[in-house]
Parts: structure tokens; sequence; C-alpha cells
């Protein structure tokens, strides 16, 4: 039996993005964010389609202009996912995207203007059923916290969110989600922990501006990591300078290490080394390559020799041991027979697409049966 960890998830109060529900029991989505031109309908359009094949839940587009919000309303039309609008300065624009059925809208506190504005952007957003994500950063605090904390700080962060959760809720709006950001992991940390136990709403992840790929994905690992272990956090984005499917990517390789969600197949290998019998990092990037299509969830355990890979390839769904001469295969924990090292690649991914086959016409059984 696998070693099974229970992370006890913070209690939030549900709110609908569109198709998709955030906080309360429903899993924890993955959100990422376009970086086409938003005018560039077509190219817009394109990316968002392949993050959604990739597996988001949710994503977010920048609206930084009228035009934009015209743009917006097209994209709409064209794809089914959840679709966040991302406003900064001019509440007008949310005005707009509020009437071209955008299912979230974000809005910076820190540079939003007067209350008056941020109080016809929430009656726009109470009339239409939209829900809005109050998303703090620390590179656009209020300046009078800048002056008041010297530097950005969790408690910065929190004050800041604070004022205008404050304000909504003299609006009686309730219908939102919160999210305090910064590039510094422990300040992120900080923060998402001082205000998870003062409000209800959900807690939208993420480290800003994380980085490039390698090492943004690192400190998002880390920072997210954390909140998720502590069962704080509804929803998530990993930011990277890369192609928003890396983002998805990520995000589902955050959760699935952490036994929260799983997307596709967690794939256990050894980083290889004189013992083994044939070259697992050219297999494995072979089988990624081949398998990146598949959404199923499956443990694929490839170890170079006999020292672990016997008892890794038992508790996987399809393992693979290295031997002598031959390399040993196991499906479903049992011995399966031996493949040869010039097969090693074939063979794998054909009982992998055979055991997805299989876990699907049994997933389908059981909804048919309802």
């Amino acid at each position: 039996m696998k070693f099974q960890h229970q992370i006890k998830r913070r209690v939030s109060r549900p709110i609908q993005v569109g198709s998709v529900q955030v906080g309360g029991d429903a899993p924890i989505s993955v959100q990422t964010m376009t970086n086409t031109e938003t005018t560039e309908v077509a190219a817009t359009v394109a990316q968002i389609n392949s993050v959604v094949e990739a597996g988001a839940d949710i994503v977010r587009v920048s609206v930084p202009s009228m035009d934009a919000a015209d743009a917006f309303g097209q994209i709409r039309q064209r794809v089914k996912v959840p679709l966040v609008a991302d406003i900064h300065f001019d509440y007008k624009i949310a005005l707009k995207v509020a009437e071209l059925g955008v299912d979230c809208l974000r809005i910076n506190p820190g540079n939003i203007g007067r209350e008056d504005r941020v109080q016809a952007v929430v009656s726009a957003a109470r009339d239409k059923g939209i829900p809005i994500r109050i998303g703090v950063n620390a590179g656009s605090l209020e300046k009078d916290l800048q002056k008041k904390y010297g530097e950005p700080t969790p408690e910065a962060l929190v004050e800041s969110a604070m004022r205008h959760i404050d304000y909504f809720d003299r609006l009686d709006f309730q219908d939102y989600k919160v999210s305090l950001k910064a590039s510094d992991v422990h300040m992120a940390v900080g923060a998402y922990r001082l205000i998870a136990d003062q409000i209800e709403q959900p807690l939208h992840l993420g480290i800003t501006e994380a980085g490039g790929f390698r090492s943004g994905s690192v400190k998002s690992a880390i920072g997210l990591g954390m909140l998720l272990a502590e069962g704080i956090g509804d929803t998530l984005r990993v930011s990277l300078a890369a192609d928003p499917v890396q983002e998805v990517k990520v995000g589902y390789d955050i959760l699935r290490s952490l036994g929260i969600r799983s997307r596709g197949i967690n794939f256990i290998a050894c980083p290889s080394c004189s013992r083994q019998n044939f070259d697992v990092i050219k297999t494995m990037n072979e089988l990624e390559m081949r398998l990146e299509d598949v959404p199923t969830k499956l443990d694929v355990a490839v170890i170079g020799c006999i020292v672990n890979g016997p008892g890794e390839a038992k508790e996987a769904d399809i393992g693979l041991t290295g031997g002598t001469p031959n390399n040993l295969l196991y499906v479903g924990g049992s011995p399966a027979g031996k493949v040869k090292n010039e097969e090693l690649v074939d063979q794998l991914e054909r009982q992998i697409r055979e055991k997805v086959a299989e876990k699907q016409a049994q997933e389908a059984q059981v909804i048919a049966k309802g």
C-alpha cells in the first residue's frame, strides 16, 4: 500500500469563475495568462487553445486599452474556457469587459483609483454575477504604505488587501478572491499565511515575476509548495518568463508532487549512474516527448538497475527495471516480461497507452452508471 499524506485544506467560501468553482471543496485550479497582444485576436485564441490542451482551467488576458477590450469580446466568443480580464488604471475598461462576457475581473488596489471607481466596478460585477480578484503586488503598493513600511513587507501587502476587502464588505460584496504576490518567496508566503486567518474568501497563489523557466519553476515550487502543504490556496498561477503552456505544466507538477491533483503521467526515474543497464536520460527524454498528449493520471517508473528498480516498479502502474541481459517490465505491480534495450521506448509507450485506454474505459463506465 502506498503511503498517503492527507493535507487539511483551509476552509474557504466558494466563488464561481465561469464553469470553474474556486474555493470550497473544489479542486485547486490551474491558471495561466496569455502573452500575445490581446488585439491580435487569432494569435491570442490560438494560445488560449494551446494552454487549455495542456490543462489550464482558467486563462487570464491582459486588457490594457479600449481596443484590447473590443478584442477581448471577440476572443470571448471563440473560446469556452473561463476568462479573467486583467485591468489596471482605467476602471472603464472593467466596465466594458463586464458587458462582453468576462468571467472574472482582476483589479489592482494600488492603481485602480478612487473608491467611487472601485464602487462602479463592484456594481457592474454584482449586476452580471462576476467575481473579482483583488490582486495585490509588492511592486505596486500604494504610496502611503510604501512610506509607512519603508519597503514591501508581508504586513504591507495584507494591509493593502484589507483596505479593499473592508470596502467590499461595506458594499456587501463577498464574491471575490485575493492574491498577495511578491517575487520574494518569504514575503509572499508570509503574506498569504497572515491573510489566510483573516478572511474566508478563496486565495489565488503565485510568486510573481518568478524568473525564467528553470529558476522560476524552482521559486514557484518552493513558495507555492510551502503554502499548499499547509492547506492554503484555492487556485494558482506559476509566473514564468516562458511559454504559458510551461506554466500550466509546472503548476500541475507542483500539485502532483504534493498528491493534491494529478494530470498526465507521473514519471519516477532515477538520475542514472554507472550501474544503469540502459540510457535512462535518453529514454526519459523520448518518453516525455512522445506522451505529452496523455492527460490520464498514471505512475510510470523508469529505473536503470536492480538496486531500487523492482521496489519502485511494483508500486507503479507500469515499471521498467534495468537488468542483464534484458530489462524487466512490470505492469500493475507484477512482472510482465523482458525488454531489450533497442525496444525500450516503443514497448513502454505501447504499454502506457494500453493502460491509459483501460483506465479511460473504466472511468467511462463509472460515469455511465451515474
